[in-house]
Parts: C-alpha cells; sequence; structure tokens
C-alpha cells in the first residue's frame, strides 16, 4: 500500500494550480473588485451569485451554502473524490512528479495515479482507439451513415467521431495492452461482465465522445448500425459511473462553452447529429443531453455560464440584450412539433422560474430536425430556425389552442380549459396574470372567466407562487428544500444552509458594532495580506484585546499557526497553516474573510490592490506572501491602533473600578500609577497613528 503524499510535493502542487483556471472550467467568474471573483456556487442552486474565489490567496468562499477552502477542496467536491485523489488529480494535471513517505506493507513508490485518473486515462485511451478504427474497411458503414449526413472527414475530426468494431473484446484488449486491469475497465463503463469474462459495451456502432466543460472524456454515446445487434436500442450511452452521470453531462459543452458564455444563448438539441449539424451551420451554442430528458441538473450547468448580474444586486431575469449580438439572451429548445415535441417542452415546464423566463423554443417546418434541415435546405435554414424561435410558454399555449376552432363557442370553453392548466403551471406572479390575459385575448373569452379558471387550476396543482424578477441581495441565500423522507446531514450544502437559515433567523443574538467591525476587518487584513500587519504593534496584541468570541478564537488559531508569517513563506502555506491550526470549526470563518471585499481603493484590472500573480485572469496562488501596498499597510495599522486602543480603555477601565473599591493606601496609590502609565501610553498611541489625542 503506497504511503502519504510527502509534504513537499504538495506544496509544490498547490502553488502549481491556477485556482482561477480550475475553477473558471465550470463557473463563469465575473470580477468583483479586490482580486475577488463572483459567480455561481457549482455546489447548490442560485440564481444569485454567491460564490467568491480570491486566485491570489488560493481560496474560495459561497456565502449561499457555506462550502469553502483551498484548491484541494474545490477539486474534493467538484469530482467528489478525497484530498489524497485531489492532489494526484492535479498533480497529473500540472505534470508533477508525486512521491510518497514508506507505508507500512513497503517502500514508497511512484504515483500510478488515482481510481478517477486512471478512469479518465481509459476512456481517452478508448476514443483514441475508436478514432483509429473509423478509416477502416469495417467501418464503412459508419462512414456511409455520417457522410450520408454531409458531414466530411474533417467535420467528424472535428468532432471525435470514431468507430467500436463488431468483435467480442477489441476495446478490452486494447486497453489491457495498455496496462488498463479489468476492474479499471468496467468502472470506466466500457465493458460489461459475462459469464466468460469481459466484453466490449459498445459493439458495432459509430461512436461520439462525451466530454466535460475542459475537454475531458467522460464516457460516449453510440449509434447502431447493424440489424443483428444484440442491443436493440438505435442509440446506447455510457452508463452511469464515478465519471459519467446522465443527468450531469452534455454533449457538445466542451465545443460550445466559451461561445455560451460570450453569447449568453444555449441551443439545446436531441441528438449528436443535430449537434454536429448547428455548429456547422454557425450555432457555435449548441448542446444536447445524453440519453435522458433535460433536467433540473442540466439546468445549473448552463445557468452557470449564461447568468448575468451586470446590475449589481438586480437579478436579471427574462431575454436581455448582449453587446454586439443579434439575439438577445436565450435558452433555445429544438423540439419537434408533433406531440413527442410538445410532451417535451411540457416536461421543461418543471424548471424553475427565472430559467424559463429565458426560454425559447424552434420548430421546423415539416418536424425536420436540425440536421434533416441542413441536409435538405442548406445551413442558412438552420441558423433561421434559432433566430426565429420563440418563448417556450407561448408554444405549448399557442399549441394547445391551435386545437381547437375558434369560431363556435364550445371550441372557445374548450381552449380555455386546456389553457388554464398549462397558465397555472407558470408559478412566476406577474407571467401567469399576463399569459392569463394573452391567452383569454386570443380565445375569445372573458378575462376573469379565465383568470378563475387558472386559479382553480393553481390551487388543485398547489402551483407554488413565485416572484422570478423580485430583486435580490448581494449575498441572499437560496431557501434551502428539504424533501420529506430525505437527510440533508447526507448532503454538506443543503446542511449548512439550514443552518446558516438558523443563525440568520434568530432573534437572541445580533452583532452590527464597531467593536465587531474593527475586529472583522483586523482579521481580514491578517489573513490577507499579513505582511501589512506591523510585528511590533501585533506583538502587543492579547486576547484580550477581543471581544467577540469568534474573533477570540481565531486569535488563539493564528498563534498555533505559529504567529504572523515570515515573508518568505509560500501563500498557499500561510492559508493552509491557518486553517488546519483552525480546525473544522473556523474553517468557514477563514474562508469568508480571506474573500470578503476590503474597503481599499482598485484598479482598472480589477484585482484592487492585488496584482495578478500570472498571466491567468486570476492568477495561481503566490510562490510566496506578496508585499502590502501602503494603502493596505495604513488600513492595517488604523486597524491595530483601534484594537490596542480598546484594550487600553478595558484595562484601564477595570484597573479604575479595582480602585474605587479600594481603602487609601499604597496599593491604591500604586494602582493609581498604573493608571496613569496605561493613559499616557493611549494618548501616545493616538497621538502617533492620528496626530491627535483625546482627553
Amino acid at each position: 500500500m503506497v504511503g502519504m503524499i510527502k509534504k513537499e510535493d504538495v506544496e509544490k502542487v498547490r502553488a502549481a494550480a491556477d485556482l482561477y483556471d480550475i475553477v473558471s472550467a465550470t463557473v463563469t467568474l465575473k470580477p468583483s473588485g479586490t482580486g475577488t471573483f463572483v459567480g455561481l456556487c457549482p455546489f447548490h442552486d442560485e440564481k444569485t451569485g454567491s460564490f467568491n474565489v480570491r486566485p491570489s490567496l488560493g481560496v474560495w468562499h459561497c456565502f449561499g451554502c457555506g462550502l469553502g477552502g483551498d484548491v484541494f477542496k474545490y477539486v474534493e467536491q467538484s469530482e467528489n473524490i478525497d484530498f489524497r485523489e485531489a492532489v494526484e488529480l492535479l498533480a497529473d494535471k500540472y505534470h508533477i512528479e508525486l512521491h510518497y513517505e514508506n507505508s507500512s506493507n513497503g517502500p514508497a513508490r511512484e504515483n500510478t495515479g488515482s481510481k478517477r485518473t486512471r478512469l479518465l486515462e481509459a476512456c481517452e485511451e478508448a476514443q483514441r482507439f475508436f478514432v483509429s478504427q473509423i478509416l477502416t474497411k469495417e467501418a464503412l458503414p459508419a462512414r456511409k451513415l455520417l457522410g450520408g449526413r454531409n458531414f466530411s472527414q474533417a467535420d467528424c475530426e472535428r468532432f471525435g467521431c470514431g468507430y467500436a468494431p463488431q468483435g467480442w473484446d477489441n476495446l478490452v484488449r486494447h486497453l489491457a495492452s495498455k496496462g488498463f486491469t479489468q476492474k479499471e475497465i468496467l468502472d470506466a463503463g466500457l465493458a460489461r461482465q459475462g459469464q466468460r469474462g469481459i466484453y466490449d459495451y459498445f459493439r458495432g456502432r459509430v461512436t461520439w465522445p462525451i466530454r466535460d466543460s475542459t475537454g475531458r472524456t467522460l464516457g460516449f454515446g453510440a449509434r447502431k448500425l447493424y440489424e443483428d445487434d444484440q442491443i436493440a436500442a438505435k442509440y446506447i450511452n455510457t452508463p452511469d459511473t464515478q465519471l459519467y452521470r446522465k443527468t450531469q453531462v452534455l454533449y457538445g459543452i466542451d465545443l460550445a462553452k466559451s461561445a455560451i458564455v460570450k453569447k449568453r444563448q444555449v441551443v439545446i438539441v436531441e441528438g449528436y447529429t443535430d449537434v454536429m449539424a448547428m455548429h456547422l451551420a454557425g450555432i457555435d451554442t449548441a448542446i444536447a443531453t445524453c440519453g435522458t430528458a433535460f433536467g433540473a441538473e442540466h439546468a445549473k450547468i448552463v445557468r452557470r455560464l449564461i447568468a448575468d448580474d451586470s446590475l449589481g444586486a438586480v437579478q436579471l431575469v427574462g431575454p436581455l440584450k448582449v453587446k454586439d449580438q443579434p439575439l438577445s439572451s436565450r435558452i433555445v429548445f429544438t423540439f419537434d412539433g408533433d406531440a413527442a415535441g410538445q410532451k417535451a417542452a411540457l416536461h421543461a415546464f418543471g424548471l424553475d422560474s427565472a430559467f424559463l423566463s429565458q426560454t425559447f423554443v424552434a420548430v421546423a417546418d415539416d418536424n425536420l430536425d436540425p440536421c434533416d434541415l441542413r441536409i435538405e435546405r442548406g445551413n442558412e435554414a438552420v441558423r433561421s430556425l434559432i433566430a426565429r424561435a420563440k418563448p417556450l410558454y407561448d408554444f405549448v399555449i399557442d399549441a394547445a389552442i391551435s386545437r381547437f376552432d375558434l369560431t363556435y363557442t364550445p371550441g372557445q370553453v374548450g381552449a380555455m380549459k386546456a389553457v388554464a392548466p398549462l397558465v397555472a403551471q407558470i408559478r412566476d406572479r406577474s407571467l401567469w396574470d399576463a399569459y392569463a390575459r394573452k391567452s383569454a385575448g386570443r380565445i375569445g373569452v372573458d378575462l376573469e372567466v379565465m383568470r378563475r379558471e387558472v386559479m382553480n387550476a393553481r390551487r388543485q396543482m398547489h402551483v407554488r407562487d413565485e416572484d422570478a424578477y423580485a430583486p435580490k441581495r448581494r449575498f441572499e441565500r437560496d431557501e434551502p428544500r428539504v424533501e420529506l423522507g430525505t437527510n440533508p446531514y447526507a448532503n454538506p450544502a443543503t446542511r449548512k444552509a439550514l443552518e446558516r437559515r438558523d443563525a440568520a433567523e434568530q432573534a437572541y443574538f445580533k452583532i452590527d458594532d464597531a467593536v465587531f467591525i474593527a475586529e472583522q476587518q483586523f482579521m481580514a487584513v491578517l489573513i490577507q495580506v499579513p505582511r501589512a500587519i506591523d510585528r511590533t504593534m501585533f506583538g502587543q496584541l492579547t486576547i484580550d484585546h477581543f471581544m467577540t468570541s469568534v474573533f477570540r478564537t481565531l486569535f488563539q488559531a493564528i498563534a498555533a499557526a505559529g504567529g504572523l508569517p515570515s515573508d518568505d513563506t509560500p501563500q498557499g502555506l500561510w492559508m493552509h497553516n491557518l486553517t488546519k491550526a483552525g480546525g473544522p470549526m473556523l474553517n468557514q470563518v477563514i474562508n469568508e474573510l480571506a474573500v470578503m471585499p476590503l474597503p481599499l481603493p482598485g484598479d482598472d484590472s480589477g484585482n484592487g490592490a492585488q496584482p495578478p500573480q500570472s498571466n491567468a485572469p486570476g492568477g495561481a496562488a503566490a510562490v510566496q506572501l506578496r508585499p502590502a501596498t501602503p494603502e493596505e499597510q495604513r488600513y492595517a495599522t488604523e486597524l491595530l491602533t483601534r484594537l490596542l486602543d480598546m484594550g487600553f480603555m478595558r484595562q484601564i477601565g477595570l484597573a479604575k473600578r479595582r480602585m474605587a473599591q479600594l481603602p487609601d493606601g499604597e496599593e491604591k496609590i500604586t494602582l493609581l500609577g498604573q493608571i496613569t502609565r496605561m493613559e499616557t501610553a493611549r494618548k501616545d498611541l493616538q497621538a502617533q497613528i492620528y496626530g491627535n489625542t483625546v482627553g
């Protein structure tokens, strides 16, 4: 068994890992001053960004769910792996060789890769194998199918199209020759267990690689080619594995991500060839679900990429104008116009109101899918299809009304009865009223009658009333919802959200005063810019200079971490030592203080007083603690002075109360001398910093 990773190697990985680069692979981050970037949290569903990243410190924290930590913790949470696997995964990414301490079962050995890393490597090798087979004689049916859909060889190479041979275990034998074990091949979803051993899962099919937004292959989709295929399904996908979850993957996201962020638009189609056709026609924001309907988990991925909070605290909802783009922000579904398409559109009604307010539907004439539309009518027809998309609500309601002959009263009543349950499912109170009015006018019935039908339907379906357009505070926490029979303790984000709600709603302990603010700001400066702290003045501080219990405890944790770090201490190591000393109780406090904006001047780059440490937008965690700016030094000294001044004040007050209880005599005279010296020291401190004295 391999021992622990050597500490110096862990620190090498920490210093090399670019937190901004890693987080921005899945979350759209925007500058928020003082070197902080903000986005939508990837660990809980929210509509207003409360997820903060401070790349220069190598720290992230979500004010919504309370999760936070360093780059390793982020990888642990996002990949659902432990600390060791997180270090190994990042070591692989940044090409750092790891060494291990001697274990009790044998000598140390080099890194052979974590389980997750091995599964990723297996999928990448499988992709190379499939691509190598597409030009073989056996793969002629695959080439004919792709060529018949107007895809050239270059197009197929661009989208990674491959071919899985018909044999029983071609891929298994290939992967085994590359050093992969049977268990790794099975765990990657590339093979099945049979009575005589494992065999290829994909056989005799065209394949497409399904990747995450960073381009890592997680699994595959495959289309049937031969009538004697033992699997009847036309399309099959990798089964759910440690890497691949069908509710959390989107085909084409690796190709479309940058365009989605830029245009704030995403087009959701139903198949792999539809994604190819869309991109080749110029719709470079197209993606597709893989073997399942578009659901809430998919919506979270999309929202994190297209989210817009450009007006700060105002939550922007609905289709918005995007600079230099002909179309407003939107999520476009391409459904068939038949019954199946209607059903799919109704399924989308289950998504949240803010998401649906930007959702459109595009249906081609003759119910052609995007791939067939491109074949029959060309690229311009595909682009026109997206440009002519209509809002989802309008599509579903119009489809229901069109089934009735509105010339006659029974037809009008029938249309009203069919439309009312649809309008009732619109949770936003403003939108459902607007659509009730619009539907009543089109059908030709009285508005109050339509409203009554809609209200009855809402009561029967127990529809929750929402206001998707309501302004939200900067760090407003989305209400945690716990289903009956579930265990909120099993989900750290849900658990923390409930704990924070309980704390926020209590009325017996509220803090908002000058003492708390001074202590909080000082701790934030100390954590973020320790070199701004005057060592001599810091040496005068004791636990008694802090009144707030959490900061008294944090001061003790700083002492346990060795006090102020030396100037040549690595930035990441300072945060690691402090977090380790603070323990689980203080981890969240330290993370919040690390990303908390300081009232210091910013610059044009949005990095405030913290210049980037690398060419990346946020910069990797600095190798050493960066020097403090003059503004930071002045602010830190001002805060230190407040704390020391309050300390003198408390000591003087305590001494005077004690002196008042003493009889005249030598002890009282001695105490008076101590008070006089403290008052003199306090005045000297004030004069040194403020240039004046009090009293």
